[in-house]
């Protein structure tokens, strides 16, 4: 919300008045117990500051005001001599009422207070043709009974209009809601806690580190190395540098690139720089997914041929009715030529037209494509819900079914939790304290260096991670090790970091001595590769020479062919003259340390791991295992998860190093990266690769990742899949769908879910055009043969709303099952209408016609009835075809069309209200739906009629067809051979 603007004036005396207007206003009340003094105004050629100071007075917490547009223009301009004029960051923060260490109070009233202030051509043809009915009709039927079929469709209308309508918005707004919003770390009162991003309030103190979107517009309080990435605001790929005294300005929606720090929120929501780049644009960023394309190009086509159809049919009426084929109910013959009264022959003319824009109304399929919206909105949801997921972008949910590959990292996706089982110093295993014979001086070293890279200092920037909480367990447990480290004992002076599961490095001051250290941990291979020497177990420094190095790094490799990850820490003590001389103003040391120790910790792939990539082979996708980390490690998991055979080779191409992989050519590349199956010690640049060359070979291909550095091959891959609930914002913006847990097992439930909206979409697609070409058809025949419509405007618009919206939702509610992922990816040149699709459609439809046109045509001398309750008959053996067909369409190709009904309450529980409702319209409302009321036995007749659709689709599923040539194409074969047959 936009704050409550108040400005005032100075007069010669010092006293205040209103002013008329102010570009700008900025009050502070100092909290100081004393009297009003006087005012202090700074003037430049865009802002009018004020400055109050007076009694605070009256209660605690937040009392100033300020305009949130106000201070944001101080962000927005960078203006440092005006930030500078108000005292920097801190005159700010005292403004706010805001303690830069221990945040804002954070109290409810505190919280209200600042938000109340900062805060911040198809439907029109339907629509010509309902006018045309409900014109026609009150013409040839007076008010009263004439409305019924032109109003029925402008009812229609509406509903489709609002069902789509509500569809996207809900779609849209559950999108909005899961990836607009994002958690943020901010300080209040003291504490760390986690909001959401639209909870943050002016005066904040937000806790930024890498891969973190800037949430608000706001001042830099202190930090190390921050770079941010601007581009989304300036389009310039240039990460700027953000420090307390030459640019402290942060932009919301801009990028941590590297560094940490802590801003001061200053604006918030649309007075921000993003805020106020987002209200002026007005676009709807949804597109169409591929297919939704498909489906829009397959309505218009069956809307081109039902217009054809009815241009076809109004013509063959006219000229029968001016041709003397045409009767009255007595016998009569309708148009005589010079005898017909003129008022009869306008009457007759318009019932013919009438007749047309009936059958117009279902020719038009609209809901083909508004079934995929519901089915991927109910699909999604469920998703969320039950599975923790969140999809991003619809388009790249639908290329799921597709995907041929799928490229993972390893470390807390495919292996479960870590526990340290091993402990290396020097030559010494580290069992317990008790009986190591570890000098003490050491282990307070490698105790230093685990408290201070798990420190309260350096979690305020960094995020703690599962290794982390490993080592530290262990190390108390074990070591009988200290919990926390006095804050007062260490200075933390620079923080860094390549990338958190890679590579720490925290430069200190020891507080008691006045010395410097630098502290590092990290990949134990790449920790060593900084050491020049070690530290042994009596506390002696001893040189790395190659022979201890070679010695260290099989301890490594044995380590990994053990399934053992392995963590290095490293020390090195920086003299004054040196810190003051070369590393105050440059990184931390990272050459010449001392290595301290190595830490094992055990890896395994998770049993629900392991399944979920033999489904994945099974639906014919490859699984690839991309790593930074060690070879032999990367090898033994990939064989206990299944992605290499047991006791395979590497020399045949299926596991190359990152590095080689990167050095050969573009066209070796393209040859080789099908056959690679673990690519370990890789960057993310290598995973990118591997992807834009997978992707060149014609593969569908899904990335994972659950670190920043994953983000380029996300956001490059068909479908980019984050996991993890301590994503990062960078990282879910370049994700299509996010997982919030990290098992690989919910990668292959999403790949289940996105199977099975395929074939959901498939299925209602199947019902649809069935609905649709049946209901063509007979309206046709019975308007050629009869000149009369068998089924009245408002029974179509009943069967085309009600079959078509809560089919939708029937079909949608069909669950994954594992047959789906026994078959291979859907390619993306297949057709969406499969043969064996076509061969349903055909068969239930002949089905259909032959039903209802024998009911029209015979049904008064079946049933000993009149012509009103015979088109009722028509009317209700029709829908239960539909009903009964919706079982039908439930399995495409399975003949036992009832296998797991019970479990889907919704699909019972839908089919049960179209019943109920159908009763109602044909028992109760008559005259809307233009029906007569049916007797038991008349009921018995249509139900077993429809019914009989079971048998005959079960049969019907012994007929075989093609796989890949057309139906048609197949028919036109089996009939060209019958013919050459009975020639011969």
């Amino acid at each position: 919300m936009e704050g409550r603007k108040q400005t005032s004036s100075l007069d010669s005396e010092g006293k205040s008045g209103l002013m008329a207007s102010s570009s700008s206003a900025f009050f502070y009340r100092k909290p100081e117990p004393r009297s009003i003094t006087g005012f202090h105004r700074t003037h430049d050629e865009s802002h009018s500051i004020v400055i109050e100071l007076q009694r605070s007075g009256s209660g605690s917490g937040f009392s100033g005001a300020a305009d949130g547009s106000d201070l944001s223009s101080i962000v927005r301009e960078k203006d440092l001599t005006l930030l500078g004029t108000l005292g920097g960051v801190e005159g700010i923060a005292d403004a706010l009422k805001t303690h830069l260490r221990d945040g804002i109070g954070g109290d409810f009233q505190d919280i209200s207070r600042r938000k109340e202030t900062f805060g911040d051509v198809i439907i029109l043809v339907l629509l010509v043709c309902a006018a045309l009915s409900l014109g026609l009709g009150v013409k040839a039927n007076g008010l009263k009974e004439g409305w019924y079929d032109g109003g029925s469709i402008f009812l229609a209308v509406f509903v489709v209009i609002f069902v789509r309508s509500t569809a996207d918005f809900w779609q849209k707004g559950k999108l909005e809601k899961v990836f607009e919003d994002f958690p943020v770390v901010v300080i209040r009162s003291g504490r760390r806690r986690q909001v959401s991003a639209f909870d943050i309030v002016v005066g904040d103190v937000v806790c930024l580190k890498m891969g973190d979107q800037v949430p608000a517009d706001g001042l830099f309080v202190e930090g190390y190395s921050l770079r941010v990435d601007e581009s989304s605001m300036t389009g310039e790929n240039i990460l700027v540098h953000i420090n307390r005294d030459q640019n402290p300005f942060l932009l919301s929606g801009t990028k941590v690139a590297e560094g940490y720090a802590k801003m001061l929120v200053v604006s918030v929501g649309l007075n921000t720089e993003w805020g106020l780049l987002l209200s002026s644009i007005s676009v709807d960023s949804r597109e169409e997914t591929l297919l939704e394309t498909r489906l829009n190009k397959l309505a218009s086509s069956l809307g081109f041929i039902g217009l054809s159809s009815t241009v076809m049919v109004l013509v063959i009426l006219l000229v029968r009715y001016f041709t003397g084929h045409t009767k009255n109910e007595d016998g009569t013959i309708e148009f005589v030529p010079g005898k017909t009264k003129g008022v009869d022959v306008i009457n007759n003319v318009l019932g013919i037209i009438a007749a047309v824009v009936s059958i117009l109304v279902v020719a038009i399929p609209e809901e083909l494509p508004l079934a995929v919206g519901y089915i991927l909105a109910y699909s999604t949801d469920r998703m969320k819900g039950d599975h923790q997921t969140m999809v991003r972008n619809l388009s790249a949910f639908e290329a799921v079914s597709s995907v041929t590959t799928i490229c993972t990292d390893l470390t807390g996706i495919l292996t479960s939790n870590e526990m340290v089982t091993k402990c290396l110093i020097g030559q010494e295993w580290i069992e317990a304290r008790g009986h190591s014979p570890i000098a003490p001086n050491v282990l307070e070293l490698l105790f230093q260096g685990i408290r201070l890279t798990k420190s309260s200092s350096v979690q305020q920037f960094l995020a703690v991670t599962t290794t982390d909480d490993a080592i530290h367990s262990w190390a108390v447990l074990k070591l009988n090790m200290e919990m926390n480290i006095n804050p007062r004992d260490f200075a933390l002076l620079d923080l860094e970091a390549s990338c958190p599961e890679k590579k720490i490095g925290v430069l200190v001051k020891n507080q008691s001595d006045e010395t410097f250290h630098a502290h590092w941990k990290g990949d134990a291979e790449i920790i060593l590769s900084s050491c020049s020497h070690y530290l042994d177990a009596t506390g002696n420094i001893v040189t790395l020479d190659d022979q201890e190095r070679q010695r260290f790094h099989q301890i490594i490799e044995d380590m990994a062919a053990d399934n053992h990850q392995s963590i290095g820490f490293a020390h090195k003590q920086i003299s004054q003259d040196e810190y003051e001389n070369e590393v105050a103003n440059s990184d931390i040391p990272n050459t010449g340390l001392v290595l301290l120790g190595i830490f094992g910790l055990k890896l395994l792939c998770s049993p629900s791991g392991k399944g979920a990539v033999e489904i994945c082979q099974q639906a014919g996708i490859s699984v690839k295992l991309i790593t930074g980390g060690n070879a032999l490690l990367a090898k033994a998991i990939s064989m206990e998860c299944g992605i290499l055979p047991p006791n395979q080779g590497v020399n045949d191409g299926s596991m190359v190093k990152g590095e080689e992989f990167r050095n050969y050519t573009d066209k070796e590349r393209l040859v080789k990266v099908d056959c690679i199956r673990v690519m370990p010690r890789s960057c993310n640049l290598d995973k990118l690769l591997a992807v834009k060359c997978l992707k060149e070979n014609g593969h569908v291909v899904a990335s994972i990742g659950n670190s920043l550095n994953d983000a380029p091959s996300l956001h490059e891959a068909n479908v980019g899949i984050s996991v993890g609930s301590q994503a990062t914002v960078v990282l879910k913006e370049s994700s299509d769908i996010v997982i919030l847990d990290n098992s690989f097992a919910s990668v292959a439930q999403v790949l289940r879910w996105a199977r099975c909206v395929y074939n959901n979409i498939q299925k209602h697609t199947q019902f649809n055009l069935t609905l649709y070409a049946s209901a063509l058809a007979i309206n046709i025949v019975a308007a050629i043969s009869v000149g009369k419509m068998p089924l009245t405007p408002a029974q179509l618009i009943w069967v085309d709303l009600t079959m078509n919206t809560l089919a939708a939702l029937a079909l949608a509610a069909e669950e994954p099952n594992t047959e789906l992922m026994k078959k291979r990816p859907v390619s993306r040149s297949d057709p969406l209408i499969t043969n064996i699709m076509w061969r349903n459609i055909i068969s239930q439809t002949s089905y259909q016609i032959t039903v209802v046109l024998a009911l029209k045509f015979k049904g008064r001398s079946i049933f000993d009835v009149h012509d009103k309750t015979v088109d009722t008959l028509v009317f209700n053996t029709f829908v239960l075809c539909q009903v009964f067909n919706l079982f039908n369409a439930r399995k495409l190709e399975e003949k036992n069309v009832f296998k797991g009904i019970l479990k889907n309450k919704l699909f019972i529980g839908i089919t049960c209200m179209i019943v109920i409702l159908q009763i109602i319209l044909v028992e109760f409302l008559n005259k809307f739906a233009r029906t007569e009321k049916l007797n038991w036995e008349q009921w018995a007749a249509c139900i077993i009629i429809a019914a009989v659709s079971w048998p005959f689709g079960f049969l019907i599923k012994y007929i075989p067809v093609p796989d890949t040539d057309t139906i048609f194409n197949f028919l036109l074969r089996m009939f060209r051979r019958v013919l050459m047959t009975n020639r011969s």
